[in-house]
């Protein structure tokens, strides 16, 4: 299944007070993965492999 990543991370990162970092993050996520949760925030459960990428520090990369 293919997803539109741009379209998706834009509906996901509408609300985010970092627009920009919150692109980047969940571009680079949607590519490794081809999925992002839905909604603009949590619904992680709904896509686990960007719930699992975590950066350098341990913390979750994709927003």
């Amino acid at each position: 299944m293919y997803v539109d990543c741009g379209s998706a991370c834009i509906a996901r990162c509408k609300l985010s007070s970092r627009p920009n970092l919150c692109h980047r993050a969940c571009g680079t996520c949607c590519a490794r993965c081809n999925c992002v949760p839905p909604s603009t925030y949590g619904n992680h459960d709904k896509c686990e492999c960007y719930a699992n990428l975590t950066t350098h520090g341990g913390r979750r990369k994709c927003p």
